[in-house]
């Protein structure tokens, strides 16, 4: 007969195994092979350790046998087991998920590719959830073409991550054409099981354009509206923040590329004003701007459910949320860099020039 392995412990091992074995919260699986190896480590052979444990002497002899070649993490779990073959084939629907459109159709469903690969619908959903592919979602982009994007990119970022000293940096942009809106019913109030409800069309009252210039340093803001955005209306907001901010301070204005804000008779205002430094965004780069975060917040919070009768009562609304942001403001914390921002910038140009090029051919 041939001889059981021999198996040898050390001081640690020996401790390590026997807890295992007398533990209340391993598995007992776990807790049986650490019995094994320590009925082995005495002497014992395989028909005495599965006597010992009441189980079979084959499977005593495997688990000392995979003690001795893997230490403790050969016995803590059990080995791949072959079982049947899986029917679904995952990267098949992850190729036509993400490099082929249903016939008639822009994306796929659930129920059009479970026909298409001959699965069912569950199988895809698991699928598309282990990959992470979201085919109903779409997002929108628009890469920036301005010649000078490096040169903008470079400075406004400079500006938040390292603003200079005795000076204040204000992201200053337009909300234009916000809209006074009522509704042509009453809507219902929220309750238990049913959401808030509000009739889908609406009574137009006028429009208002909010002017607003977000303080970088401590998240306030300084918000006027007016019923046009000329540069007549942009230069009236500059004098706004000019009586509003300290006259030690040295200001550096975010704002995009709008002929408003490059109006001549603005310029001339500013050479007036040297205090004031004008920092232009790229163009197609709105998401550089930080009041554009302060404006998604106006809207989702104060705008879009909001029922208005008239122009005045909408610019109520609009201040007193600006007021009441002010109350207690937090600042939103630039934190990517621009030598990241341009890499991303890079890698999308070249994706879409690649499939620029494939179309041609």
């Amino acid at each position: 007969m041939r001889a059981a392995t021999s198996i040898v412990l050390g001081d640690k091992e020996r401790a390590m195994l026997t807890k295992l074995a007398h533990s209340q919260t391993s598995p007992v699986r776990l807790a049986k092979r650490a019995r094994i190896v320590l009925l082995a480590a005495e002497g014992h052979e395989n028909i005495e350790i599965a006597r010992l444990l009441r189980i079979g002497r084959v499977q005593a002899g495997r688990w000392r046998d995979r003690y001795r070649e893997g230490g403790l993490a050969a016995i803590e779990h059990d080995l791949p087991r072959g079982g049947r073959k899986p029917t679904v084939d995952a990267k098949e629907v992850v190729r036509l998920t993400t490099q082929t459109t249903p016939a008639h159709a822009t994306h796929w469903s659930t129920r059009t590719m479970a026909r298409a690969a001959g699965v069912s619908e569950r199988s895809v959903r698991r699928v598309w959830r282990a990959h992470g592919l979201k085919p109903h979602r779409l997002e929108t982009f628009k890469v920036s073409r301005d010649p000078k994007f490096v040169e903008k990119l470079t400075d406004v970022v400079g500006l938040y991550l390292n603003p200079p000293e005795h000076a204040l940096v204000l992201c200053c942009d337009e909300k234009c054409q916000v809209q006074a809106l009522d509704r042509t019913q009453p809507g219902l109030p929220l309750k238990k099981g049913r959401a808030a409800t509000m009739t889908h069309d609406y009574k137009r009252h006028g429009t208002t354009t909010l002017f607003a210039a977000l303080n970088v340093l401590d998240g306030t803001v300084i918000g006027q509206c007016q019923a046009r955005h000329r540069h007549s209306e942009w230069l009236k907001f500059l004098r706004q923040i000019d009586r509003e901010t300290p006259q030690d301070k040295t200001l550096h204005l975010i704002c995009d590329n709008y002929a408003t804000h490059k109006h001549p008779k603005v310029k001339r205002w500013l050479k007036r004003h040297p205090r004031f430094h004008i920092h232009f965004t790229p163009t197609s780069a709105s998401w550089m701007n930080m009041v554009e975060r302060f404006f998604r917040d106006l809207t989702t919070e104060r705008l879009r459910r909001g029922v208005f009768t008239s122009v005045p009562e909408l610019i109520g609304a609009i201040k007193g949320y600006v007021a009441y942001h002010n109350e207690n403001p937090k600042p939103f914390i630039w934190t990517a860099k621009a030598h990241d921002i341009l890499q991303k910038v890079i890698r999308a140009n070249r994706r879409l020039s690649s499939k620029q090029n494939a179309a041609l051919h």
